[in-house]
């Protein structure tokens, strides 16, 4: 059988995602998102599975990006149930990209409360940018119920997706936080905050949300 140019130089970046040098993936994946293909596609989204560097995953995404949603959605789908975690969140980091709403589907409860900070992380995202019109208030709920979770950046990125759905999710939020721990109540504050003044530092409003927590009720009755 003869090889094409074009099928060596697709087998060449396909083997080039594989090598043990960042760099070298890196131009492997600028190669497949400037010239697509759809023999990369399978390529790129189980290299994003699997690859170590950030800035190479941020890059295997934007080639898929370059695809066609006919032939990436099938296949993110997928992805979004495999066992490895960063699997997972790499396909609902490139599905947030893509923004196709007929991803919404897949956004499961499992995904938004997995045990994994960055798949959930990326499950919030996604929700927050796909979520269908009329779908709103059920998703802050579920967001809702992670108030209070992980370290900063986790907490950040929950309440700027509770924020993205805007005044649908107080009543949410405010349920959540009521008869809750300190830490959840704190969250639940600062995220109000922030929907109030989305320019305001993060890291200031969850600090002076603690402090109102813990003045107890004559400080809330101050904000």
């Amino acid at each position: 059988m003869t090889i094409t140019t074009q099928e060596a130089a697709v087998a060449r970046t396909l083997g080039a995602l594989e090598d043990g040098r960042p760099s070298v993936r890196l131009r492997a994946a600028l190669a497949a998102g400037t010239t697509p293909d759809p023999r990369f596609v399978d390529g790129l989204v189980e290299r994003c599975g699997v690859e170590p560097e950030f800035f190479v995953r941020d890059m295997l995404t934007w080639a898929l990006t370059r695809h066609p949603v006919s032939l990436t959605l099938p296949r993110l789908l997928r992805a979004v149930r495999s066992p490895r975690p960063q699997a997972r969140s790499q396909a609902l980091h490139t599905l947030s990209k893509i923004g196709d709403r007929r991803a919404w589907p897949s956004i499961s409860r499992e995904l938004l409360t997995d045990a994994d900070d960055e798949v959930a992380r990326s499950a919030w995202r996604a929700a927050a940018l796909l979520v269908p019109e009329g779908a709103e208030s059920a998703l802050a709920v579920v967001l809702s119920t992670q108030l209070g979770r992980g370290d900063r950046e986790t907490q950040r990125s929950l309440s700027r997706a509770l924020v993205a759905l805007a005044e649908v999710m107080v009543p949410a939020v405010r349920a959540a936080a009521a008869g809750a721990g300190p830490r959840v109540r704190a969250h639940a504050l600062a995220t109000e905050r922030l929907l109030r003044d989305p320019d305001s530092d993060f890291g200031f409003a969850i600090e002076e949300a603690k402090r109102v927590v813990a003045l107890g009720p004559a400080g809330q009755a101050g904000q």
